[in-house]
């Protein structure tokens, strides 16, 4: 039997200093968040998913 450890939230280094926060917890999957609306849950994606959305950010615009 597998323990599930407590997410490590840390403030995205893509947020912005308007208050376009997002949070990101790394693990087993990457968990994204709205920082000022936590209760409303999290995105969950796989490590491929985010990186391959993280390298498409860095390209420019999505469309």
């Amino acid at each position: 039997m597998r323990t599930q450890r407590k997410p490590e939230w840390h403030k995205s280094s893509y947020s912005t200093a308007n208050g376009s926060c997002v949070e990101v917890a790394e693990g087993e999957s990457v968990l994204v968040r709205d920082t000022e609306n936590r209760k409303l849950g999290h995105i969950e994606y796989s490590p491929a998913e985010w990186t391959s959305f993280l390298r498409d950010l860095k390209a420019g615009p999505l469309q």
